[in-house]
């Protein structure tokens, strides 16, 4: 897909001083669109990096999670609480794999009603090579430099605190 045509002007910054004559001055709405549009930027370049392996980013990030874990398998519902998710988008997220053949289902054995997934050899060499690729570009935030990211991660972690993803230290 090509890139669209550079504006000669930031458009976040023109909406901020239209947003101001309007109805004051908000420094969130300037912050959150900019919030929206990296995240937009962002989830393109990673799908062009991910699509060849057939995966989304929930797809890759479960399987990381997979990778993490001792025996490179969970509950789902530990995968559900560790991604944040709702558990109908893990079952979606993981069975798209197992149809891609990266991860196995098998009820739990210590949950008469749960079910394991385990990633699959296949599913490994997929996650390896999908990062190697996505670490090569930096997760897209190349225009950063490690200070940065690391900035940027402290800017949302309270945001991410007062959401109750975690209780802070």
């Amino acid at each position: 897909m090509p890139k669209p045509l550079s504006l000669a002007f930031d458009p976040i910054a023109r909406a901020d001083e239209l947003w101001q004559q309007r109805w004051g001055a908000v420094p969130s709405m300037a912050a959150i669109t900019s919030v929206m549009r990296a995240h937009q930027i962002l989830l393109s370049e990673v799908d062009a990096v991910l699509k060849p392996y057939g995966l989304t980013f929930a797809r890759y990030e479960a399987l990381v999670l997979l990778t993490f874990s001792k025996a490179g398998e969970l509950p789902m519902s530990k995968i559900g609480e560790r991604l944040m998710v709702h558990p109908t988008s893990v079952t979606n997220t993981v069975d798209r794999l197992v149809k891609a053949r990266l991860v196995d289902k098998r009820p739990n054995p210590n949950d008469g009603r749960g079910t394991l997934a385990s990633i699959t050899p296949k599913g490994r060499e997929v996650c390896d090579a999908a990062t190697r690729d996505l670490m090569a570009m930096d997760f897209g935030l190349g225009a950063y430099d490690a200070e940065e990211c690391a900035e940027i991660f402290a800017l949302l972690r309270p945001l991410r605190v007062a959401a109750g993803d975690f209780k802070d230290d």
